[in-house]
C-alpha cells in the first residue's frame, strides 16, 4: 500500500489533499448546530445531481411528451417514483438547508473580513439554484408549471425597451411553448449544474483560504501551540466528520420520512395543479410560485407598479451580495452585538418569514397592506445596517473561544 500511495503521489497530490483538507485542517472546536447545514447541502447536491441524471434517461424534453414521460416514470420506470421524489423532495431540502445556512452567517457574522469572497460566492450559489430551481419547475409540464413560467417570464417585459424582446428570448417564442421546454430543459441539466458545482469548489477554496468561523468571532489562528496548531482548534478528521455523519443520519431519517410517506407536503413540495396537463388556454384559479421564491413574490405583489414590483424583487436579492459593506460593528457574533442588532435580525427574520407566507396565499387587501409592512423592515433591515450595527453597545469579546 505504501509502494502504491508513493505511486500515486508521484503524479497526483493525494496525501497533501487529504491533509491539507481534512487530517491537518483545523476548524475551530466550539462549532455548534448551524455547522451542520454547509455538508448537508453538498450531500443534497450530490443527491440532485444523482437522481436528476437517473431521470434524464427517462424524460421526454418536449411539449408533447413532457407530462406522459413523468407518468412514465412514476407508473412504469423500475424504481422511477422513488428518484422523482427524491428529486422534487431535494428540491426543497435544498433550499431548506441553504436558508439555515444563510441564517447561521447572519447570526454570527461569517460575512465579514476576512470572509467577504465566502460569502459572495455562496449568494452566487444562491442565486444559481434560483436559476435552476425555476428552469426544473417548468419541466413536469403541469398546470402550475407552464402558467407560473408564464408569469414569471412575463416580469422580463417590465423592463424599459428592451423587456418586450428579453422575454421573448427567454421563451424563444410569443408564449411558453415546446422550446421554452426545450432550452430550460438544457440549462437544467447541463448549464447551471455545471456553473453550480464550480462556485461550489470556489465556496469551499475561499473557505480554506481564511478559516471557518465560529459562534464566537473569533480568529483561531492567533494562539498556536509549538507546532504552529491552533490552540482552538481540532482537526476535521475524524472530529468534524463524525459529528456531520450524525447529522446526515438525523437529515436523511427526516428526508426520507417525508420521500415516503408526504411527499407532497400538503401541495407545498408538490403542487395538486402540477398533477394536471398544462392548458394554455385555462388559467389557474390561483398562481404562486413554489414556496422557497414566495418571500420575493411577496414582495413583488407589494408594489402596485410592476416596473417597481420587479426592481424591489431583484434589489430584495442584490442587497444580500452587498451585506459584508453594510455591517459596521467591531465585532462578528450576534452573542456580543447590542440589542439593536439582535431586534433587526429578529424583525428581518419575521419579515422574511411572514412574506414566505402570504405570497402562497391569494391577495387580498389586509394581505397586501401586511406585505408592504414586512416588505418595508426587509429592506430597512439592509438599509439601517450601517447605522444600528454602528451604534449598538457591543460587549467585550473573548481571546479564546468559549466553547
Amino acid at each position: 500500500m505504501s509502494r502504491l500511495m508513493d505511486w500515486i503521489n508521484a503524479r497526483f497530490p493525494a496525501t497533501s489533499i487529504w491533509e491539507n483538507h481534512l487530517s491537518k485542517y483545523y476548524v475551530p472546536k466550539n462549532l455548534n448546530f448551524f455547522y451542520f447545514f454547509g455538508s448537508l447541502a453538498l450531500l443534497v447536491l450530490v443527491n440532485q445531481i444523482l437522481t436528476g441524471i437517473w431521470l434524464t434517461m427517462s424524460y421526454t424534453p418536449t411539449a408533447e411528451g413532457a407530462f406522459a414521460s413523468i407518468e412514465y416514470i412514476m407508473r412504469d420506470v423500475a424504481y422511477g417514483s422513488i428518484l422523482r421524489l427524491l428529486h422534487s423532495t431535494g428540491a426543497s431540502a435544498f433550499f431548506i438547508v441553504i436558508y439555515l445556512h444563510m441564517f447561521r452567517g447572519l447570526l454570527y457574522g461569517s460575512y465579514q473580513k476576512p470572509r467577504e469572497l465566502v460569502w459572495v460566492f455562496g449568494m452566487l450559489i444562491y442565486l444559481a439554484l434560483m436559476a435552476e430551481a425555476f428552469t426544473g419547475y417548468l419541466l413536469p409540464w403541469g398546470q402550475m408549471s407552464y402558467w407560473g413560467a408564464q408569469v414569471i417570464i412575463s416580469l422580463f417585459g417590465a423592463i424599459p425597451l428592451i423587456g418586450g424582446d428579453l422575454a421573448q428570448w427567454i421563451r424563444g417564442d410569443y408564449l411558453v411553448s415546446g422550446i421554452t421546454l426545450n432550452r430550460f430543459f438544457a440549462l437544467h441539466v447541463v448549464a447551471l449544474p455545471i456553473v453550480i458545482v464550480g462556485l461550489v469548489v470556489l465556496h469551499i477554496l475561499a473557505l480554506r483560504e481564511v478559516g471557518s468561523n465560529n459562534p464566537d468571532g473569533i480568529d483561531i489562528k492567533k494562539y498556536k501551540d509549538e507546532n504552529g496548531n491552533p490552540l482552538d482548534g481540532i482537526p476535521f478528521h475524524p472530529y468534524y466528520t463524525v459529528k456531520d455523519l450524525l447529522g446526515v443520519v438525523v437529515f436523511l431519517l427526516i428526508f426520507c420520512s417525508v420521500v415516503f410517506f408526504f411527499p407532497e407536503m400538503g401541495g407545498y413540495f408538490l403542487e395538486k395543479a402540477n398533477f394536471e396537463l398544462a392548458n394554455p388556454l385555462k388559467t389557474p384559479e390561483h398562481i404562486a410560485p413554489v414556496w422557497y421564491f414566495t418571500p420575493f413574490y411577496a414582495i413583488l405583489r407589494a408594489i402596485p407598479d410592476k416596473l417597481l414590483g420587479v426592481m424591489a424583487m431583484g434589489a430584495a436579492i442584490a442587497l444580500l451580495f452587498v451585506l459584508p459593506w453594510l455591517d459596521r460593528s467591531p465585532v462578528k457574533s450576534m452573542r456580543y452585538k447590542g440589542w439593536l442588532s439582535r431586534l433587526w435580525l429578529l424583525l428581518f427574520c419575521a419579515s422574511f418569514g411572514t412574506l414566505g407566507v402570504l405570497g402562497v396565499l391569494p391577495p387580498s387587501p389586509g394581505r397586501a397592506l401586511l406585505s408592504q409592512v414586512c416588505t418595508f423592515l426587509y429592506f430597512a433591515y439592509f438599509i439601517l445596517m450601517p447605522f444600528y450595527t454602528r451604534m449598538g453597545r457591543t460587549k467585550p469579546v473573548p481571546d479564546r473561544v468559549t466553547g
